[in-house]
């Protein structure tokens, strides 16, 4: 039995509460307005530079398939590192930095009929929260080819 464990930053969208690996994460600031691109998904919100670097931007409520963002002062982008690529994840509130044994992690129910479990990299429990551990590769993953070509 493993006794490693990892860091997570938690954070909002809508009601629920997400984690990220700590690894992962770059940067976080408050909301900048996007330039939009054309011809992408509604969840790709359009692209910011951050200190010369051309980041594109995921609603990821828009992308978890509740509505655009009605955007904020208080919501924030969370930059994170997938590969090579730089990403900002639009969301409401950053929440804690949170401490997980990787025996505490606990896999996602098997749901017929429901998108996300893709892009989950499982479930844990912290407080009597419950934190929605998110796989960047996966949730990316069908827009991979956008983000580069923004990016670039």
């Amino acid at each position: 039995m493993s006794n490693e464990s990892r860091q997570f930053i938690t954070f909002t969208v809508d009601s629920e509460e997400y984690g990220v690996d700590i690894m992962a994460i770059r940067e976080i600031k408050g909301w900048t307005p996007t330039t939009a691109l054309p011809e992408t998904p509604p969840h790709m919100r359009g692209v910011i530079d951050l200190r010369g670097t051309i980041v594109p931007i995921v609603d990821l409520r828009a992308r978890f398939h509740h509505g655009l963002t009605e955007v904020t002062p208080t919501h924030v982008i969370i930059v994170v590192a997938i590969g090579a690529m730089m990403v900002g994840l639009l969301a409401d509130a950053v929440v804690d930095i949170v401490s997980v044994a990787d025996t505490a992690i606990q896999p996602v129910p098997d749901m017929e009929n429901n998108g996300h479990v893709g892009f989950l990299a499982g479930l844990v429990t912290v407080e009597d929260r419950m934190v929605v551990l998110l796989d960047l590769d996966s949730l990316l993953e069908r827009d991979k080819a956008i983000l580069i070509q923004s990016a670039a």
